[in-house]
């Protein structure tokens, strides 16, 4: 097991399922990534101290798993300047599209990136196995893949499995959001929390609460006709 990816909960796939790329990516987006990715990146060295890996002083540490196409890590990184935001993503031209809205074209290199964001483009269970316990304040999970067969319900990040990780990651009373259109996966999400004891779960909003940024997921939903729910659990003490 290399220092990047410890070992995951007993019962818990140590793979990553799903893609790492759409299509061949263009020379601006392999330049994004080469140049621009390392001058953000969180490393597995950095994660045993987080705070401490940011470019500026932090009051507060949060980090979204699986942020797509960036738009809501980047609404949150331009509200919160005191907050040290940590996006996670494995799907490249989702980097890319984070990545572009930071840097003109050019500046791939040299461009001014904002200090208190990191990226983590590795799997996100395995940087919640790195973080010290209790150090997030604030964790998302926007519009994941639901996984709708049955058979491939341990994929989906909302797993028993995988409870203790992320409880072990959040502070007491830290928040846990989670958004989803999915039919299958909104009763998955029901049905794994009302078997657990480690978060506080109100029912879900119907609406989008607020100072939660939409995405481009959520906007497509509602074109098609399909209602997200939004959780917001609190992690519970001791």
């Amino acid at each position: 097991m290399t220092a990047d990816r410890p070992p995951l909960a007993e019962g818990v796939p140590d793979r990553l399922y799903g893609r790492r790329r759409s299509h061949p990516l263009r020379a601006r987006q392999q330049e994004l990534l080469d140049a621009t990715l390392p001058r953000l990146r969180l490393d597995a060295a950095q994660a045993a101290d987080p705070r401490a890996a940011f470019g500026t002083p932090v009051e507060a540490l949060w980090l979204e798993v699986g942020f797509g196409g960036g738009e809501h890590a980047l609404a949150h990184v331009e509200r919160h300047p005191g907050v040290g935001y940590i996006a996670s993503e494995v799907f490249e031209n989702g980097l890319c599209s984070l990545l572009s809205r930071l840097v003109a074209e050019g500046e791939e290199a040299t461009g001014a990136l904002p200090p208190h964001l990191r990226l983590w483009p590795q799997d996100a269970r395995h940087l919640l196995g790195l973080l010290p316990e209790g150090s997030l304040d604030r964790l998302f999970l926007m519009f994941p893949d639901p996984w709708p067969k049955a058979r491939h319900a341990k994929r989906r990040f909302v797993n028993p499995t995988l409870l203790p990780l992320v409880a072990r990651a959040l502070r007491p009373g830290g928040e846990w959001r989670i958004a989803t259109d999915d039919p299958t996966y909104q009763g998955w999400v029901a049905e794994v929390m009302a078997g657990q004891a480690l978060f506080d779960v109100p029912p879900p909003a119907t609406a989008r609460p607020e100072g939660w940024p939409p995405t481009r997921y959520e906007a497509k939903a509602l074109r098609e006709g399909r209602r997200p729910l939004y959780w917001t659990l609190s992690r519970r003490a001791g």
